[in-house]
């Protein structure tokens, strides 16, 4: 037999670099279960669900067991299914049953297993202590009674953002996951990035639900209620309503929104054209005038919160611009001041964090809001089946004007490195197609967590670096305070791949990000405005409604440690 090779049940599969006879097993097509199992995540292995048979009768953990030639295991015996059945009773056991009215209900992992295994009663009595919701977070909500300590949220909040916000206290039957001194989580140090909510496989952590008092300001008639739509969304939508993953439904969801009675419908892509104007400038001047650098893109507030809590001492780096958000959320407060009915503006995003930013006391005017609610694509999702909306049946519709032109440039700030290729494509005077063509295969693109580019201005070397996940962030950060390398600009996405990975967006994996960023750039390609200059409403904005407003209208005064 070919060295390359392992048996499972019987059947010889290649081994090809697989780090654990997990993968090897699913790439054979066999959907071993998991609950504890991400393969971005170190390895756990404390949910058991993944044990397989050798051929000597031992079972052993497949997420932790690396594969060898010669390997035969067996993942689907009668030992294995009742080992399975009794770990999901013994679970069940000490879980909130209460599934009907849980937020995770229908995408519940160990739902999903109980359904699978046959699980129709549990033996055991009922432990599970009623615990008080913590609703504290303007952007999670935590349920320790349908925790399974999986340990998934505390993995991702140290590994892969480094917030380190939850951990596991106490010891044996009174271990949970918490906060330090088990503190309400806004009280830590989280940063609202919405991980923890993303990877957790029950209804522990789930995103905090806005859309109820939503509903009742698109039920008033004296009421106008006008939404923004980030790019992300337009490609996390799609597979949960039944199309396509990664494929942009944006008619799809203005004609969705136009049902359910919002007013007036816009997309972000607009703000993020102000964006690239704006940061642009602000990059211009910092290297003519050699301050403030590396300049920190501010379109990410968890990464906003990150260096306010961590490194307060480099908040003069972050750019004074207002996220793609809230410049436009501004924008539109000014647009419909003189309304003669109340105004409500709503922004669906990718993020769980825009629901803090929008609560900002720097974006309130009067202690009010700019951007009113922010909805996430889950939230929207729920609101589209409720409204009991055949979405595959929507015929697509046009945003609405004024600011209904938007550019590719904008589209693609949904992805990781989108809001470096839109200032590289504004900042490079060269504006050929060729050369439009070659940033993009400048090393600006791509799911890596950290991207490195340089380019030449005005006879001067520039370096780049794109970087998606704090931790990630985090590091170079460290490298530059040490002098080890130097940067003039720096994009940060707290969430991994960028925005289209937010954790407002549908649960995917590496693979389903990478959809999803095709798919914007899929959008910018059929986009005729390639560059944010090029769209004309910039050009009505800033001669008409941002006419001596434009600092007051789209930059922000954080406190910026000078």
């Amino acid at each position: 037999m070919n060295e390359q090779f392992m048996i499972i049940d019987d059947i010889p599969v290649e081994i090809k670099g697989e780090k654990n006879i997990l993968e090897v097993i699913r790439k054979a097509g066999i959907d071993l279960p998991t609950l504890c199992y991400y393969s971005e995540l170190s390895v756990y292995g404390a949910c058991r669900m993944c044990m397989v048979e050798n051929k000597w009768g031992g079972i052993e953990a497949a997420c932790s067991t690396p594969p060898k030639a010669g390997m035969e295991i067996y993942t689907n015996t009668p030992r294995l299914r009742k080992y399975r059945k009794n770990i999901l009773e013994l679970l069940l056991s000490n879980h909130c049953r209460d599934c009907t009215t849980c937020e995770k209900n229908g995408h519940c992992k160990l739902q999903e297993l109980a359904h699978r295994f046959g699980i129709r009663q549990v033996r055991f009595d009922n432990t599970a202590e009623k615990s008080e919701l913590d609703t504290s977070s303007l952007c999670i909500v935590r349920d320790k009674s349908k925790c399974i300590l999986c340990g998934d949220c505390v993995r991702m909040c140290n590994e892969i953002q480094n917030v380190g916000a939850i951990d596991f206290i106490k010891r044996g039957a009174e271990m949970s996951v918490g906060t330090v001194f088990d503190k309400p989580i806004a009280e830590s140090n989280c940063v609202g990035c919405g991980q923890c909510a993303a990877v957790c496989p029950t209804g522990a952590i789930v995103v905090k639900d806005d859309t109820q008092k939503l509903w009742k300001d698109l039920s008033d008639k004296n009421t106008k209620v006008v939404v923004q739509i980030a790019p992300a969304v337009r490609v996390g939508i799609s597979e949960e309503l039944g199309q396509k993953d990664g494929e942009n439904v944006m008619g799809k969801i203005v004609g969705a929104l136009k049902r359910m009675g919002f007013d007036e419908v816009f997309d972000t892509s607009t703000g993020a054209d102000l964006t690239v104007l704006e940061e642009t400038g602000e990059f211009i001047s910092r290297l003519e005038n050699n301050e403030r650098l590396p300049l920190f893109t501010s379109c990410c507030p968890a990464w906003v919160n990150y260096v306010e809590r961590t490194y307060p001492e480099m908040m003069s780096n972050i750019s004074t611009c207002k996220s793609p958000m809230q410049m436009f959320g501004s924008v539109l407060k000014e647009h419909y001041s003189h309304s003669s009915k109340r105004i409500v503006n709503v922004a669906i995003m990718p993020c769980t964090a825009k629901k803090f930013e929008a609560d900002r006391d720097e974006f309130k005017v009067d202690g009010v809001n700019d951007v009113d609610y922010v909805i996430t694509t889950q939230e929207l999702i729920a609101m589209i089946k409720e409204a009991g909306i055949v979405f595959s049946e929507i015929e697509p519709e046009a945003v609405d004007m004024p600011f209904g032109v938007s550019s590719g440039a904008g589209v693609i700030f949904g992805v990781t490195g989108g809001v470096t290729e839109a200032v590289l494509r504004r900042v490079l005077d060269d504006k050929s197609v060729s050369t439009l063509r070659t940033i993009a295969f400048n090393g600006v693109r791509g799911m890596s967590g950290v991207k490195e580019t340089s380019i030449t201005v005005n006879d001067k070397d520039l370096k780049i670096a794109v970087v998606s996940g704090l931790k990630n962030a985090d590091d170079l950060v460290k490298k530059i305070k040490s002098g080890e390398t130097h940067y003039d600009f720096i994009e940060v996405m707290a969430c991994p791949g960028g925005c289209v990975g937010g954790a407002g967006q549908p649960f995917t994996m590496f693979e389903g990000k990478q959809k999803r960023g095709e798919g914007l750039y899929a959008a910018d390609k059929m986009s005729s405005l390639k560059r944010s200059e090029e769209n004309p409403v910039m050009m009505s904005l800033y001669s008409g409604l941002l006419k001596g407003k434009v600092h007051k209208l789209l930059h922000v005064n954080y406190n910026r440690g000078e």
